[in-house]
């Protein structure tokens, strides 16, 4: 499976820009993936040093044989687990030394949506899985199956946004009471019959995308740790050193937003007091007050650039 994976790497420019990156500089790749973007940052190091994380092993394995190819005097290192786990993953691997530059690229890798067997992508019919750590329990099968109608109400609305998630978990539960539910075929044939044709999104995006990132969110436990993450992360860099987060719907961008703006002005002063009392001081300075977001270009290359929104702060 090596050999296909492949990954065209989203706001690539506005990225290796916005890390403002140093030829003997430590740099961290939280979301490794096809190495599109580390293959890039790896040329452009000279006696530095780039870290991987992914919890795909077959990220790592490409990744790993796509950066060998690499001309660069510089070091690289590929950590198997996930992100929010970084601090303790570099521990574990002895790298002490501060980070110059942090990129998390969120979402799913255009491999994991191609490979029509990890049950990604609605456009195929495949297992019912979405595991990101095929070597993890949980899976979406397991979900569908299991959880109660009020626990699927829940994810298809918290993190789906779906306005039909009750009516969705409704249909769920009663197919499923005849027959196990494993395909994702089937999953778009309930969300079909769920979703009266005249209320269909106005938007020309597929009924079952916001239940498919719903339940690859509930899976994948993609949301809840991710602002204590960002806060363990910016801990890692160096004074200057930059973290670029690259998001792809609105629930992980308004985390990412809130937690940089509140690292940015912590200050929890009544706005009507002269001086700050609170004593909470800035961490980070705010690069970007608006996302970046894809060019014309890019849209016309790559289609699935057009939700990707890039966030950057500067340690202090």
């Amino acid at each position: 499976m090596t050999a296909e994976f492949h990954h065209l790497p989203v706001l690539l420019n506005e990225c290796l820009d916005g890390l403002k990156l140093r030829p003997d500089g430590t740099y961290l790749d939280c979301t490794l993936g096809g190495a599109g973007h580390s293959s890039e940052i790896l040329k452009r190091l000279c006696g530095g040093l780039l870290i991987g994380i992914d919890r795909d092993a077959d990220a790592i394995e490409a990744a790993t044989a796509r950066l060998s190819t690499v001309e660069s005097p510089a070091k690289f290192v590929a950590l198997r687990g996930n992100f929010h786990d970084a601090p303790a993953l570099l521990a574990a691997a002895g790298i002490e030394t501060g980070l110059d530059g942090i990129l998390i690229d969120l979402g799913v890798s255009s491999h994991q949506l191609d490979v029509r067997e990890r049950g990604f992508s609605y456009h195929d019919d495949a297992p019912l899985d979405m595991r990101m750590d095929q070597s993890q329990r949980l899976s979406a099968r397991e979900i569908v199956n299991t959880w109660s109608e009020d626990d699927l109400t829940r994810i298809l609305r918290d993190y789906g946004e779906e306005k039909w998630a009750r009516q969705i978990a409704r249909v769920i539960c009663d197919r499923r009471a005849d027959a196990p539910i494993g395909r994702t075929a089937q999953l778009v044939s309930i969300i079909d019959a769920a979703i009266p044709k005249k209320f269909r999104q106005g938007d020309g995006s597929h009924p079952a995308r916001r239940t498919f990132q719903a339940l690859r969110i509930a899976v994948n436990d993609e949301l809840e740790p991710l602002e204590p993450a960002l806060r363990a992360l910016t801990d890692l860099l160096n004074p200057g050193g930059r973290l670029c987060v690259i998001t792809f719907h609105s629930l992980e961008d308004r985390i990412v937003k809130n937690t940089f703006r509140s690292m940015a002005d912590p200050c929890t002063c009544p706005k009507s007091f002269p001086v700050c009392v609170c004593g909470k001081k800035p961490t980070v300075r705010l690069v970007t007050r608006k996302p970046v977001t894809a060019s014309d270009s890019e849209l016309a290359a790559n289609p699935r650039a057009r939700s990707a929104s890039l966030r950057i702060v500067e340690k202090l």
